[in-house]
């Protein structure tokens, strides 16, 4: 067991360094490495496996709702980027430019893209002309570039990989429907798939992507008290395609301007599976995004028939799921503490007693739990035993987030919480932007959301006591 203990140690306590816990977890688990170029980082095949599961699954559920995928260019003219104003006002500070092709002084600055508005509406341009066209449902799976100050692996990084919506329709109705349609996308893909709750609602004008009429979000709440913003979608109204000059011919045969948006997720889930569900031992992955989700451990593998049965297990188990044996020389206790690291939903631990009476002890990694299952009733079992660990991690996630989630109905109330209490802090707003920067100023809280859900906490702004307009999640966030 000193090989066990060894590997456990080596993980820093989250509640003493959450920072350095989330590093050793990174590293450790072999999700990504550090790369020679600063603020990129190098996904790992494990940590691969991970974002390919969430692009499977995502991409279902984007083309069960109508949507293609397309591949743009990764370079935007610098003339094309400056088409919409406050655009890219939002994206200069982060963005990175091409001056050089080979040797020669290009002619025009290339923007490696930050985003890939600009470059849809250039395309729309081209190919809408009537109603006909409309709407495009568009997608891509790509690698953006954003000149990020400060880095941290998964939740921000120079270069990250995601997948940004781009759609045009014809009426702002349709276009706003959509910008919904996806949120709730996003919300049911956190909570169904990755287990982890989220708050569904719209940014401030103050928080609103760069262009945006309307953002909307998904937050969750990390371990730590801290919110992550884990998906947006955008409703950009007609700006860009004015902007653009993109036009077509309605069915009453008038020139019309069509309605836009865009919405995207990113490597950055992994960040948020990671801090939400991870604990001193690893991670803990959820079941439909696990590379491995279960392991067969052979115990005492050098007695007669061990090994033969361990392998007919994990046969049978691969055709249900993402299985793997370890046949491995390291002792099981080493790879006991290897597979929890890596946040394995399940392992199967089977020995000569176990084979003797027809049976293996299956142990789950959200919550240690032993189960002595029948090798015969084991396909029928495992499904129900991973659902279970999906439904267990889920609700300790909820929990979580319940008992860290507070009201303020003053500035004094809601500064005391902040310092004392990590977490979501409810409080009501007059919309006025000045309270909100100075609850930013005072608190060290940012505005996360207006969630759709409302509730009237009291009728009065917990910064200037005016009278209150909507209710709002606040916190500190990644």
């Amino acid at each position: 067991m000193a090989k066990n203990d060894k590997m456990v140690k080596a993980i820093t306590s989250m509640d003493e360094d959450f920072a350095k816990w989330y590093t050793d977890v990174v590293s450790k688990a072999e999700l990504m490495d550090y790369s020679s170029v600063k603020g990129c980082m190098i996904i790992r095949p494990y940590g691969w496996a991970i974002w390919e599961n969430i692009q499977k699954i995502l991409d279902g559920m984007f083309k069960e709702t109508g949507h293609e995928n397309v591949s743009m260019p990764m370079f935007i003219p610098e003339s094309l980027l400056q088409i919409e104003k406050d655009h890219v006002e939002g994206f200069a500070p982060e963005a990175a430019w091409i001056t050089h092709g080979g040797n020669d002084l290009l002619e025009e600055r290339l923007c490696v893209r930050p985003t890939s508005e600009t470059l849809f509406c250039d395309h729309y341009k081209n190919i809408i002309h009537s109603y006909r066209d409309l709407p495009k449902l568009y997608n891509q799976w790509c690698s953006v570039v954003r000149w990020e100050k400060t880095t941290r692996p998964f939740l921000r990084s120079r270069e990250f990989h995601w997948q940004e919506g781009h759609t045009i329709h014809a009426t702002a109705e349709e276009a706003q429907a959509e910008t919904v349609q996806m949120l709730n996308i996003y919300a049911k893909f956190a909570e169904e798939f990755l287990a982890i709750p989220v708050i569904k609602g719209i940014k401030t004008e103050k928080e609103r992507f760069a262009g945006a009429v309307e953002t909307y979000t998904i937050e969750a709440l990390m371990h730590d008290g801290k919110a992550l913003q884990s998906g947006t979608s955008h409703f950009f109204g007609d700006g860009f395609a004015k902007a653009f000059g993109i036009q077509y011919t309605d069915k009453e045969n008038k020139l019309s301007t069509p309605f836009q948006t865009s919405w995207g997720v990113s490597t950055r889930l992994i960040g948020a599976i990671i801090m939400t569900h991870g604990d001193d031992n690893g991670l803990v992955l959820p079941p439909a995004v696990a590379p491995i989700q279960v392991v067969v451990v052979p115990i005492a593998s050098h007695k007669e028939g061990v090994t033969e049965k361990a392998t007919e297990v994990y046969e049978g188990l691969k055709k249900i799921c993402r299985a793997k044996i370890d046949n491995s020389d390291q002792s099981p206790g080493w790879k006991f503490a290897e597979y929890e690291m890596k946040g394995v939903p399940l392992r199967i631990e089977i020995g000569p007693r176990d084979i003797e009476n027809g049976e293996c002890v299956v142990v789950r990694r959200d919550n240690r739990e032993k189960v002595v299952v029948k090798l015969c009733d084991l396909e029928t079992e495992i499904p129900k035993l991973l659902n279970a660990v999906r439904d267990g991690m889920f609700s300790k996630a909820l929990e979580h987030r319940n008992s860290a989630t507070y009201d303020a109905k003053t500035l004094d109330e809601m500064t005391k919480i902040a310092e004392t209490k990590p977490g979501f802090i409810r409080a009501m707003w007059c919309g006025d932007r000045e309270c909100e920067e100075k609850l930013k100023e005072v608190a060290g809280v940012s505005s996360r959301c207006i969630p759709f859900e409302q509730e009237a906490i009291s009728e009065t702004c917990v910064c200037c006591g005016k009278k209150a307009e909507k209710m709002l999640y606040w916190g500190k966030a990644y």
